[in-house]
């Protein structure tokens, strides 16, 4: 069965993903980017490349979205998954349902921090990363040899949070990113807990590793081995040149200090209710 970590695109999935992968697969807790490859992301073109279909539209993969999964779970393991898809029907086809799902961890962050992040991991402007945020529309389409492998429907910003918050299929846990920076370890055991309730696992919480787990994953050492090593999932530049900082900002990401006050405006008038329900300041 399938354990999600879910969030809108810049939100800190990457993050809890570095933390549970160093937790649960690694002897010490010390992290590399190869430990990602536990926890995978889905859709991705990975699933799809190696159909006989034409998926001749962006959305057609989405007709395999349940039978995927399927396939996933032949073996009956407990799997976690990266998604950055909503909770939502494409042509009447499920992202999910709950004969594949377990569970989900969804992370959800202060969408006037999301912009600038999402300005910086795709390129565009913070006023094109507004219109992102509330296109009611939105999807990640990738295309490979004429065929439309990749397809992850994100719909808008308020849209995705509604549509895992009010996710009735299964349980789902919800945490803040600024809980996971300003409490790591209360957080991250909060989320070690929850995968341990819902998959009745015997296996108690440890305390050492899960310390050793958060030192290894601080955001400057994350951005360090970046670096050094790169990052296979960070977005190529539009020039080619190489490749945009996926750990950019961190703490840094201020909305206060680097966003314009008119855009910090329209969040606040769009978003009131979501600020409120996720106790953000406005």
């Amino acid at each position: 069965m399938i354990i999600w970590l879910a969030s809108y695109p810049k939100s800190g999935n990457t993050w809890l993903r570095s933390l549970l992968a160093s937790y649960y697969y690694s002897k010490s807790g010390d992290f590399d980017f190869n430990l990602l490859n536990n926890i995978d992301q889905f859709p991705s073109v990975n699933y799809f490349k190696n159909d006989q279909d034409l998926y001749l539209k962006p959305e057609d993969t989405s007709k395999k979205w349940i039978t995927k999964q399927k396939e996933i779970n032949t073996d009956k393991k407990i799997k976690l998954f990266k998604t950055h898809n909503a909770i939502c029907k494409i042509n009447n086809n499920s992202f999910t349902d709950e004969k594949n799902t377990l569970g989900a961890i969804y992370v959800v962050r202060d969408p006037r921090n999301v912009i600038t992040s999402l300005s910086n991991h795709y390129q565009i402007s913070r006023n094109e990363a507004l219109n992102f945020m509330n296109d009611e529309k939105r999807a990640l389409i990738e295309k490979k040899d004429e065929r439309f492998l990749g397809f992850i429907a994100l719909f808008s910003w308020k849209l995705h949070v509604d549509s895992w918050n009010n996710c009735k299929l299964f349980p789902v846990l919800t945490i803040r990113y600024e809980d996971l920076e300003l409490s790591t370890f209360e957080t991250f055991k909060k989320v070690i807990e929850f995968i341990k309730n819902i998959s009745n696992s015997n296996i108690s919480f440890n305390r050492e590793k899960a310390k050793k787990t958060i030192v290894s994953c601080d955001f400057e050492k994350l951005k360090s081995l970046e670096e050094k090593n790169g990052f296979k999932e960070a977005m190529l530049k539009k020039d080619k040149s190489g490749r945009v900082k996926f750990f950019n900002l961190g703490r840094e990401n201020n909305f206060k200090k680097i966003l314009d006050p008119i855009i910090i405006d329209q969040i606040n008038n769009t978003y009131k209710e979501y600020l409120t329900k996720f106790n953000y300041e406005i």
